[in-house]
């Protein structure tokens, strides 16, 4: 197809979305012109997700009308939005955990694949393979349990299930935060291939700097309402922000300390650990009182394991994790919790909240053993207290506590993890990806958040895959490759990501 720059492919006119007393969006106009990566952006809830759903088809809006490729667009589900042309890949899991990669990929349409009263594996995975060709995805088998998947492998999946029904718009929702830098790397070069065949791409995500460099054009919604769209040529940074927050945004954003000494107290201490599955060997530290300790490295280097088994939720073939102060070794994550350790998991939707369950229900679950009392039970005034106190200490933005977490909006959503573990007031944090798909706001809050309880002598392990986050943030920086330690940095304002990226490779 030649490629077409201006023609308009999507439109939308004066959508607006209502979620009970709640407005989503609010008279949105918005338009994708073929040829173009158009990024969206906002806080979280300001309604990228919303005005992406209605147009894929997963939901409808409650007024106003769209148009793809000039006719009138109202797709009752996303099925039909994508035999339409309109490709959604979801902030959430997209995938069936109980079925292989190829069913996932042509679940809907396995009759293609018929040979008599049969389904053909042989020529469903065939045809699989070729659709993870595609996207440069071949790490995984077509006839793989989705289940034995890890989170970026899912995404993937999940991109070349799409891509495989050649969409002429292309929505990617927050895609890029479950992904490793390889894994976006692949996910770029879909979208600029999609680009440069005059299709189009609507690209959201939180990383204003990843929309700046991949984005021709920039929309920007606040509180369900369209503030502003910019052109390539007028990206700037701070006056983005502003649209975004309605402010101007401090520049106090990582921790400015330096030079702040560490507590010769240990509080954990974690001996030649090795874990049953992963790349995990031999790893041992130290965590100081008072320590955030970061852990960074490439997919697959072994730091999503070692958070796990610190918290006691991953089988060690070797070695052990201390509670310094009891001596106690941490086993499961009952007896992790026992002894103050909290943990929030990057896989947040699967491992961390029962979205089906309300916001209350999901504080109050990690802090039952603190407010029942000696018959066992809980004074229902007691537990409202406890968590009111959560929603706003962290400022979660709901209707009321009994809201299902369902309805959140990521950030929102990581803020009701944060809520369970500083509720029980875990002395030891374990953090995998704690900012994964929230916007600058709520990072904000959240380092902010890190900060004071480092200041009340709490201590952080801060796993993350952002280099600048592991840098604003960490007293002591530990870079894994292949499961092994490659290099140990102290925070200095000197330290550069060209050091840490060395030591990565």
């Amino acid at each position: 197809m030649e490629k077409q720059v201006g023609e308009v492919l999507f439109r939308a006119e004066g959508i607006c979305k209502y979620f009970g007393p709640t407005v989503a969006l609010d008279h949105v106009d918005l338009s994708v012109r073929r040829g173009e990566i158009m990024g969206l952006i906002g806080e979280n809830g300001s309604g990228k997700s919303t005005i992406s759903s209605i147009a894929s088809g997963m939901q409808s809006a409650n007024e106003g009308k769209m148009f793809f490729k000039g006719q009138p667009h109202k797709p009752s589900t996303m099925v039909e939005g994508l035999r339409l042309g309109v490709g959604m890949i979801v902030q959430e899991s997209g995938v069936v955990p109980g079925i292989t990669v190829a069913e996932n990929i042509f679940l809907g349409d396995e009759k293609k694949f018929r040979k008599g009263p049969i389904i053909s594996s042989r020529l469903m995975n065939q045809e699989a393979a070729k659709a993870l060709e595609q996207i440069g995805f071949s790490d995984v088998s077509p006839a793989m349990p989705m289940a034995a998947l890890d989170i970026e492998q899912r995404k993937l999946v999940e991109v070349a299930k799409v891509m495989y029904a050649q969409p002429e718009l292309l929505i990617v929702d927050e895609t890029t935060t479950a992904l490793s830098q390889s894994g976006r790397d692949k996910l770029y070069e879909v979208m600029r291939q999609m680009r440069d065949q005059g299709k189009s791409v609507m690209f959201i995500s939180h990383d204003l700097q990843e929309l700046m460099d991949i984005c021709d054009r920039l929309t920007v919604l606040r509180d369900g309402k369209l503030i502003a769209t910019v052109e390539h040529e007028e990206f700037d940074e701070n006056q983005i922000k502003q649209y975004m927050v309605g402010r101007e945004v401090s520049e106090h954003y990582y921790r400015e300390d330096y030079g702040t000494p560490i507590s010769e107290e240990v509080v954990l201490s974690i001996r030649n650990v090795t874990t049953g599955y992963g790349p995990l060997q031999n790893f041992s530290m130290d965590l100081h009182k008072g320590e955030l300790v970061g852990i960074g490295g490439l997919s697959h280097c072994g730091m999503h394991e070692l958070s796990k088994a610190i918290f006691g939720d991953a089988p060690i073939i070797d070695g052990e994790v201390i509670h310094v102060p009891t001596g106690d070794r941490i086993t499961t994550p009952i007896v992790a919790m026992k002894h103050g350790l909290g943990y929030v998991s990057k896989d947040r939707d699967k491992e961390a909240l029962v979205l089906s369950a309300s916001i209350r229900d999901n504080i109050i679950s990690a802090g039952l053993d603190k407010l029942k009392n000696k018959l066992g039970l809980i004074h229902p005034g007691k537990e409202h207290d406890y968590v009111q106190a959560q929603v706003d200490s962290l400022s979660i933005k709901c209707h009321n506590m009994d809201q299902p977490v369902q309805y959140l909006s990521g950030g929102n959503k990581q803020k009701v993890v944060f809520g369970k573990w500083v509720g029980r007031d875990s002395e030891i944090l374990i953090l995998d990806c704690p900012t994964r798909g929230v916007d600058i706001g709520v990072k904000a809050a959240m380092y902010q958040l890190m900060e004071d309880m480092l200041a009340e002598g709490k201590s952080i392990i801060l796993i993350s895959e952002e280099l600048t986050e592991l840098i604003g943030m960490s007293d002591r920086l530990i870079i894994l490759r292949d499961g092994i330690v490659s290099g140990t940095f102290m925070r200095s304002q000197d330290l550069s990501e060209s050091d840490i990226i060395n030591a990565m490779i």
